[in-house]
């Protein structure tokens, strides 16, 4: 197996949602064979498959069962590799499913948001020498303790850059039912700008603003292997897309704006009266609920007290509405919790180096009756949490001031 000639293509949900869109798959599969090239392709739980085991799950589970979630949630991305490399097959293709752990995604032991820890992928290589496309399952591995587990939520590009970087794939490309990364979503702002060429920074910054692209862990991955990533559509593969890369700019430059609806802010106040709620008690309360924490920062407040805050999605954590219950409950009046809140961002390389980008910002959401409960800077990102119901009208305020 030469690496010059491998290729890794990830193909996301609405990429597999119906008997045409999987004809769409196998075609781009086909071409890439036909190019001489060894072929992996990522696929993802079809359509919102994910979203409707979740459902069931709740049912049965509403404070949750970490274990159990990866052992149905993996289910999904199976079935696609199956249906997908059935369907090379019946068009003269070669090709084996694979799982994450047949594959050799090793993890680590934190169920439903673990990380990857070591690929292994002889297996993979194996198959592509017996002349097989291979078709793995995404967003999963298994521990090193033997325990099938899931990569949280977007995992599955995560998957794709991992295996590229095992296989020494130069480039990893990532179909989706968009034409690649944009200023911001199109769904809102229908003349969005389309990105030719992002870097690992900038990308990594939207994503984990919540650009629904790619996901920041896949990004990370890519930067610290030096893989390109190459953002399509599945339904118009012809396009150039987006690149994802690593560069730097000659100049600071706002790229887009981001969004992520539906998180939560938490306020904890510590005195000497209460051990109860120091922060690292708080914290060590979401670690061992499963529950991952975004953002956290902590200050001295009024008379020696400490002021602590932190983020969460409710995305990325599945049993939330029970843990806020429970966090209400073991810690009462010592914390503050605001709900019904999205998250709205800014992204650029040096955005920051300006204060004018940050009182702009501020200024335009407050003149526009726009209250801001929180904001948070990076060298990258100036990020501002406002109630959900404003969250539309907020992304294109942000749009209009990218100047």
């Amino acid at each position: 197996m030469n690496p010059e000639r491998v290729v890794v293509l990830k193909f996301g949900g609405s990429s597999l949602s119906s008997t045409e869109s999987i004809d769409k798959v196998v075609s781009i599969i086909k071409n890439r064979v036909q190019q001489g090239f060894n072929v992996v392709a990522v696929v993802s739980a079809r359509g919102k498959t994910t979203e409707i085991l979740l459902e069931d799950a709740r049912k049965y589970a509403p404070e949750g069962n970490p274990r159990e979630f990866d052992m149905l949630l993996t289910t999904g991305e199976r079935a696609s590799a199956a249906i997908v490399a059935m369907a090379l097959s019946s068009q003269g293709i070669q090709s084996i499913s694979l799982t994450g752990s047949q594959a050799g995604i090793i993890t680590d032991d934190k169920h439903t948001n673990a990380r990857i820890v070591e690929v292994r992928p002889h297996r993979v290589i194996e198959a592509l020498n017996e002349g097989n496309v291979v078709v793995l399952g995404g967003f999963q591995g298994v521990s090193f303790k033997k325990e099938v587990t899931t990569l949280g939520r977007g995992g599955s590009d995560t998957t794709a850059v991992a295996i590229a970087a095992s296989l020494e794939a130069e480039k990893c490309e990532i179909f989706s039912d968009v034409d690649g990364v944009y200023s911001v979503d199109p769904a809102i702002i229908p003349g969005a700008k389309l990105l030719e060429e992002v870097s690992y920074q900038e990308m990594q910054e939207l994503s984990e603003a919540g650009a629904k692209v790619l996901h920041s862990r896949a990004v990370e991955f890519a930067k610290s292997k030096g893989i390109e990533i190459h953002c399509k559509n599945t339904f118009d593969p012809k396009k150039v897309g987006t690149i994802i890369k690593g560069f730097e700019n000659a100049a600071p430059r706002k790229i887009g704006v981001a969004y992520e609806r539906n998180v939560i802010l938490v306020h904890t106040y510590e005195n000497n009266s209460n051990e109860l709620a120091t922060i690292e008690s708080v914290l060590k309360f979401c670690d061992n609920n499963n529950v991952s924490v975004k953002q956290v920062s902590f200050h001295q407040g009024y008379k020696g007290s400490m002021v602590g805050s932190f983020i969460f999605s409710k995305k990325e954590n599945y049993s939330c509405e029970n843990f806020i219950e429970n966090l209400k409950e073991k810690f009462t009046s010592n914390i503050e919790i605001f709900e019904d809140l999205s998250a709205v961002s800014i992204v650029g390389d040096g955005i920051t180096d300006r204060q004018e980008v940050l009182l702009n910002s501020i200024d335009t959401l407050k003149n526009n009756s726009i209250k801001v409960f929180a904001f948070h800077t990076s060298s990258f990102r100036i990020s501002m949490l406002v109630k959900s119901e404003n969250l539309d009208k907020s992304v294109k305020l942000m749009h209009s001031c990218l100047g």
